[in-house]
């Protein structure tokens, strides 16, 4: 396997799924961004190790502030699925 880009793709789309459980009944625009400016100690499955939290706010868009190291083995992908 030499191409990742896919598990960023679902690794992204499951912190989008979390934006929208967030967001209720409410699919409006403005309700969207306010859900996506404010994730609160969302731990991705997929792209994160379970102590890299990510987080926003409506003044700071980064979702991702700390990194860890991690040893990977060709064999942890397929854990994965």
């Amino acid at each position: 396997m030499t191409d990742l880009s896919y598990v960023f793709a679902y690794a992204v789309s499951l912190t989008m799924l979390k934006v929208l459980q967030q967001c209720g009944d409410d699919f409006s625009r403005e309700n969207i961004m306010k859900q996506a400016a404010n994730i609160k100690d969302y731990v991705n499955p997929v792209m994160t190790l379970p102590a890299i939290k990510i987080n926003t706010s409506p003044t700071n868009f980064h979702p991702i502030k700390a990194m860890q190291l991690m040893k990977w083995d060709r064999q942890d992908l397929g854990s994965l699925w």
